[in-house]
C-alpha cells in the first residue's frame, strides 16, 4: 500500500514537474516571442521614424529652394516681362506720337509751302506792275533796304537807284510784263525764287526799248513779310528767241 502511494505521489509529482515544464517552456517562449516582437516594432518604429525624418528633410529641402530660389526667380522674371512691355507699349505709343507729328508737320509745311509760293508769285507780279507805272511807293514797299539789281550787261543797281529811277521816270514803259505762263516760284523755307521771261517795250534815254528777257528774283521771308532782295536779269534775247 506504502508502495503504491509512493508511486502514485511520485507519478503526480513527475506530471506537476512535466506541467511546470510545459508552462515554464510556455512563458519563456512567450516572453522570447514578447521580447522578439518588442524588438522587431522597436526596429519597424525607428525604420519608420527614419522615412519620416528623410521625408520631412526631403520636403524641407524642396520648401528652401522654393523660398530661395523659384519664387524669387518667377516673381523677378514677371516684374521684369511686365516692365519690359511696359516700355514697348510706352515706345509704341510714344513712336505713333512722333509720326503723327511728323506727318502733321510735314501737311502743314507742304501746305505753307504752296501759300508761300502763291503770295510770291502774287508779290513779284505786283511789283513788276509798279515798275511798269513807276510807282516808287509800293517799289519801296516790296524792296528790301539791301536790295541789289544785276543785269546781264554787269550793271549793279541798288534799292535807291531803282527808286529814284522811278520817281524821276528814267523809262516810260508800254510793256512791263511777264509772258504769260512763264512764271515760275521755287520755294525752300524762307526763301523763294521767281523766274519768268519778261517783254520790255517803251523808252529810256530818248532811245527805244523793245526786247524779252529772263529774269531771277529772289526773295526772303522777314518779320514784316516777304521781302525782294536781290535780283538778276539776262542780256536781252534775239528777236528769234524772244517768240
Amino acid at each position: 500500500m506504502i508502495l503504491n502511494v509512493s508511486r502514485h505521489g511520485e507519478s503526480v509529482l513527475r506530471r506537476i514537474s512535466y506541467r511546470e515544464a510545459i508552462i515554464g517552456n510556455h512563458l519563456l517562449g512567450g516572453s522570447a516571442e514578447r521580447t522578439a516582437r518588442s524588438g522587431e516594432q522597436r526596429g519597424m518604429r525607428t525604420q519608420v521614424r527614419g522615412q519620416k525624418s528623410e521625408v520631412r528633410a526631403r520636403h524641407s529641402a524642396i520648401d528652401f529652394f522654393d523660398r530661395t530660389m523659384h519664387k524669387p526667380i518667377m516673381t523677378s522674371s514677371i516684374s521684369a516681362y511686365s516692365n519690359s512691355v511696359a516700355r514697348a507699349l510706352k515706345f509704341q505709343r510714344l513712336a505713333l506720337a512722333i509720326a503723327a507729328l511728323a506727318l502733321i508737320a510735314t501737311s502743314k509745311a507742304h501746305a505753307s509751302s504752296t501759300d508761300d509760293a502763291k503770295i510770291v508769285a502774287d508779290l513779284d507780279t505786283k511789283y513788276q506792275a509798279a515798275v511798269k507805272n513807276n510807282d516808287a511807293a509800293i517799289m519801296d514797299q516790296i524792296l528790301a533796304d539791301d536790295f541789289v539789281l544785276v543785269t546781264g550787261r554787269g550793271s549793279v543797281s541798288t534799292k535807291t537807284d531803282i527808286i529814284k529811277g522811278a520817281r524821276e521816270k528814267e523809262t516810260i514803259y508800254e510793256h512791263q510784263d511777264e509772258e504769260a505762263g512763264s512764271q515760275k516760284v521755287r520755294v525752300w523755307g524762307d526763301t523763294a525764287v521767281v523766274t519768268a521771261l519778261l517783254w520790255i517795250k517803251g523808252s529810256g534815254q530818248g532811245k527805244p526799248l523793245d526786247y524779252k528777257l529772263w529774269f531771277s528774283d529772289t526773295y526772303a521771308r522777314t518779320p514784316t513779310g516777304w521781302r525782294y532782295v536781290f535780283g538778276q536779269a539776262s542780256l536781252p534775247l534775239p528777236k528769234a528767241d524772244a517768240k
